[in-house]
């Protein structure tokens, strides 16, 4: 299909790491090639929908690419499982039912397609090549074939999906309704009851502590611990110690010479006017505008003031105009006029879209900077290269050492000039001495048993850092003194929150008995305050997200509501007065409103025809699930054994 878009410049260049993100998120990972697990067919076919196959493989690399993109810990990944496999088999039954009732994608459209979703794949209009293409999508394992395939189902299922979108009709009514729900303000009396309000009324007493702990005791222990002695190399340290002879910078010049050539540019003015997207009617005025300009621009007009007043090129724009460029970065036609002209000489060119007026300022020939103006480059760069491989010479060299002999890791760190430094008691998520908190050597060290070393692990600070285990303490309980300061918070939270509800229901009932919020909360020794007009997205002082109190908008002026929770208080109020909105500006939203309702309803609808086509195709055998299949693959999952 690709034949369609011919490349007419075999040297243009895309930015393929940028292409990789975007694909990357627009496809659907599940349609990676299967590969060969030793089954048969029928092993690993995990469900069937009309033709086609989903099998293992292809949800296992959607699996992990969920792992990866969410980072989710690998024991929870069974209760997703069932969510990824629905997901898969739900996009491929919306395209089983588009091809049934007739939708298709053309060649032409999936084209268009592309282009629009993946536009590097143009630049200046021109397709990068077939073969660019091929080799991109092969780093991902797909065919061209596999990934166009993909293009038209998701293409099928969005013209599937605007179905139902279309068919959704908005009243007149709803789209005031909902005007009025977006607008609408109110000014509320509310009382904050502060989380630890009640704290120092419930601190327990030692033998209410000595019974819950006496009840608790399972839920008190000190976890399983290590000693680890940890070696560590430090890249900035090591960096203190080598040094480039001449005789290296030199070698590295020559070398890298390409590296420290300076393009061919050309500095200079521009004013664009477009011929690309208007009538052809129009050329010849844009070109007699164009020759007029020049005319000026030859007799000392201001080009920063013509540039600001005609030019259509906003990129050069913001700087009256001004542009360095060097080869390979304009139109064929501009870049041969700009490198042909001298400094001080103007013209018009026409190119594929529209006609430039040129003036160039200077002209600065390419040429290779001499080996003292990089020099210091050079150094540097010498240097961390060089730091970098003894870092990796250490690491591994230190490796292979422990491996042999991990008793002694003293003598290991002596021989290649690395720090030792004696860590007791880690435990999972502790910070380590010298190094502070380490997930990954965390990890590295978690499951090693009495004498094993870690392999090496990058940490803060441009250090590498091994461990020996020269101890694992295993697991015990708590004794009542080291667990007492837990219990004693624990006690004094439940009794605090429990004292805060109880006392936020007596002002509630006393605001509602006494008719005032205001005197209620002052008999408790509580202050009221109230709030400024807020609408149901906005906030309020003191409280924070309106979120809080959605429910008073429904209230009556008068109303007390609550008790309501929030992050650092228990809050009981009363509703002062609601601020009706202006219906005039009713007409201004209308259309926005309208759109925002249609949108939430074709979900709501599409949702509701997805779940019931789904189970519409299965009563018709359309849909076939392989239980087994997937049951095995739960069962791999458990325990985090992705």
């Amino acid at each position: 299909m690709f034949d369609l878009f011919r490349s007419r410049d075999k040297a243009v260049r895309i930015g393929l790491g940028a292409l990789l993100v975007l694909v990357a998120l627009s496809m659907l990972t599940y349609l990676i090639p299967s590969y060969n697990t030793g089954s048969s067919p029928t092993d690993v076919v995990v469900a069937e929908i009309g033709g086609d196959q989903i099998t293992l493989p292809d949800v296992q690399r959607l699996i992990q690419n969920t792992v990866r993109g969410r980072q989710l810990p690998p024991e929870i990944l069974p209760n997703f499982i069932p969510q990824i496999i629905d997901n898969v088999i739900t996009e491929h039954a919306l395209a089983y039912e588009a091809a049934r009732l007739g939708f298709q994608v053309t060649d032409a459209e999936l084209a268009d397609a592309i282009r629009q979703n993946i536009p590097t794949l143009f630049p200046d209009g021109k397709f990068v090549g077939r073969d660019m293409y091929a080799g991109f999508l092969a780093q991902q394992n797909l065919s061209i074939a596999e990934f166009e395939a993909d293009m038209k189902r998701q293409l099928l299922i969005t013209r599937l999906r605007d179905v139902a979108l279309e068919g959704t009709i908005i009243s007149p009514l709803e789209i005031e309704q909902e005007y009025r729900k977006k607008n609408e303000k109110i000014k509320i009396q509310y009382v904050k009851i502060a989380a630890d309000k009640y704290k120092a009324e419930t601190v327990p007493a030692e033998q209410e502590m000595q019974d819950y702990f006496k009840a608790n005791a399972g839920k008190y222990t000190v976890p399983e611990t290590r000693n680890v002695t940890m070696l560590i190399a430090d890249q900035t340290k090591l960096a203190q110690t080598v040094n480039p002879t001449d005789l290296d910078l030199q070698r590295a010049y020559n070398q890298n010479q390409e590296k420290f050539r300076v393009p061919e540019t050309v500095k200079l003015r521009r004013i664009l006017l477009k011929t690309e997207g208007k009538p052809p009617a129009d050329e010849a005025k844009i070109k007699a505008q164009a020759d007029d300009l020049l005319k000026q621009v030859k007799a000392g007009g201001n080009f920063a003031d013509l540039v600001k007043k005609y030019s259509e090129d906003d990129a050069s724009k913001a700087a009256n105009g001004e542009i360095s460029v060097s080869r390979g970065q304009m139109l064929p036609d501009v870049e041969q006029a700009a490198f042909s002209l001298k400094p001080g000489e103007s013209a018009v060119v026409k190119s594929s879209i529209g006609y430039d007026v040129l003036q160039v300022i200077q002209h600065d020939q390419g040429h290779l900077k001499s080996f003292d103006e990089v020099k210091g480059d050079l150094a540097g760069e010498w240097k961390k290269q060089r730091v970098s491989d003894l870092m990796q010479q250490v690491s591994d060299k230190a490796e292979a050492a422990l491996k042999k002999d991990p008793l002694h890791p003293e003598t290991v760190a002596a021989e290649l000039n690395m720090q030792v430094v004696q860590a007791y008691n880690v435990q999972g998520g502790k910070p380590f001495p010298e190094i502070g908190a380490s997930p990954d050597f965390d990890t590295a060290i978690s499951t090693l048993k009495k004498g094993e070393a870690s392999q090496p692990v990058a940490v803060a600070g441009d250090k590498i850092v091994l461990g020996v285990v020269t101890d694992v303490i295993p697991p015990r309980p708590q004794t009542f003194d080291e667990a007492k300061d837990q219990i004693k918070d624990t006690i004094t939270s439940n009794k605090s929150t429990a004292a805060v509800q109880k006392h936020a229901q007596e002002l509630m009932d006393k605001a509602k008995s006494m008719g005032d919020l205001q005197k209620a909360a002052k008999s408790m020794g509580l202050e009221a305050k109230t709030s400024d007009e807020f609408s149901r997205s906005g906030t309020v002082e003191g409280l924070g997200s309106a979120s809080y109190v959605q429910e008073a908008f429904p209230l009556a002026d008068g109303s007390v509501f609550g008790p309501v929770s929030t992050t650092d208080a228990t809050v009981v109020g009363k509703v002062i007065e609601h601020i009706q909105p202006d219906l005039s500006k009713l007409p201004e939203q209308r259309v926005s409103i309208r759109d925002e309702l249609k949108s939430q309803k074709g979900r709501e609808r599409n949702n509701l025809f997805q779940e019931g086509l789904r189970q519409e195709l299965v009563k018709q055998g359309k849909i076939k699930y392989h239980e087994d299949v997937i049951k095995r693959l739960m069962t791999s999952y458990v325990g985090g054994n992705s």
